[in-house]
């Protein structure tokens, strides 16, 4: 795709050189500068907006480090897949997905009922070999795998059958049902994908990824959903604010 027309203006107090980071960060989330796409030559562009070359390596460089562009020897300087940035919240992935203007697309691998081993048992209070809805998931963006995801829901809490999962997101179904989401207990790590993990995230045997288990309860302290979920690193990051007491 061209590049848009970037424009700065002079007598604004912000830095030129985030004028254009900016303008350009705004056409690759716009879809207007693709993956794989290149910028242009930086001494042209320089030339072209009257700015020093330091000026809009600088530019170029804050998008660099943003992961948005990726320079590369004897290719130029290209537009990449942004890593998706979630705040650590209690919503769901498709909620984030959604909110940040994203279109997720969600592939169902499988919806059992089955009883629930002695470790979920324990984490969601019932006793062993109560049956609970597994339900598997891939979820992508424009194509891209991004997640693998397992949830386990108590037979009691709602029935999944009923439910239209490659186009309803869990958390959507839960408060369409008035299970009121209240608190959440939740692990974030790593590992490696085994090789059919590795098939569904378009990732190679041993890959690493993020990995989040998350227990949630409703406004009645009941365990309503136990999810393992596997993240691609390169296009996924938890985000949170730390504070001082």
């Amino acid at each position: 795709m061209p590049m848009p027309d970037l424009v700065v203006n002079r007598s604004s107090p912000v830095p030129l050189y985030f004028q254009v980071a900016e303008q350009i960060e705004q056409a690759i989330h716009d879809g207007q500068l693709a993956p794989g796409d290149r910028i242009s030559n930086e001494v042209a562009l320089a030339d072209q907006l009257g700015l020093s070359r330091p000026t809009l390596r600088q530019a170029i460089q804050t998008l660099v480090d943003k992961g948005l562009l990726v320079r590369k020897r004897g290719v130029g300087t290209q537009v990449v897949n942004a890593p998706i940035r979630r705040t650590v919240e209690l919503t769901s992935l498709y909620d984030d997905l959604t909110r940040s203007g994203l279109r997720p697309t969600t592939t169902v691998l499988g919806l059992d009922l089955v009883p629930v081993d002695e470790v979920a048992a324990q984490k969601l209070n019932l006793p062993q070999g109560h049956k609970v809805w597994r339900l598997r998931r891939l979820r992508a963006v424009k194509d891209e795998p991004l997640a693998l995801m397992c949830n386990l829901v108590p037979e009691g809490v709602t029935d999944l059958s009923l439910v239209d999962l490659d186009h309803t997101g869990l958390y959507a179904h839960f408060r369409a049902q008035a299970i009121n989401l209240r608190v959440a207990h939740q692990v974030i790590g790593a590992r490696t994908v085994d090789a059919a993990e590795a098939r569904l995230l378009g990732a190679r045997k041993g890959d690493p990824v993020l990995t989040m288990e998350r227990t949630s309860y409703d406004d009645k302290g009941r365990a309503v959903e136990h999810g393992h979920h596997l993240y691609r690193p390169d296009r996924y990051a938890y985000e949170t604010t730390l504070v001082d007491r």
